[in-house]
């Protein structure tokens, strides 16, 4: 799994670097019903939602599997415990 994310998340770091080389330039970036704007480089205008929206989503994802995860750690102490009972009715009784 650490191969293919090597080989997926390298040549996207790759192009993300050669684009904010390449967009280094300021833009005037307005936000409209405000009354200012900012200059910020164009990359940035780009990659920043980019990266804001991934972030938001792996949250959300993370959120959602709450449930799931809850049920998984109920799912394995009862696991545990039907385990421990089993192992305590075959040990030979002492004499």
């Amino acid at each position: 799994m650490k191969v293919i994310s090597w080989l997926l998340g390298l040549p996207v770091a790759v192009l993300a670097t050669v684009f904010a080389v390449a967009n280094r330039q300021e833009i005037h970036f307005d936000l409209w019903p405000l009354p200012f704007g900012l200059d910020i480089a164009a990359y940035l205008a780009v990659l920043g939602p980019l990266v804001l929206g991934l972030v938001l989503g792996a949250v959300l994802v993370w959120l959602s599997s709450t449930g799931i995860r809850l049920r998984a750690r109920q799912d394995r102490r009862r696991v545990e415990s039907l385990e421990r009972q089993l192992a305590a009715t075959e040990k030979p009784p002492l004499s």
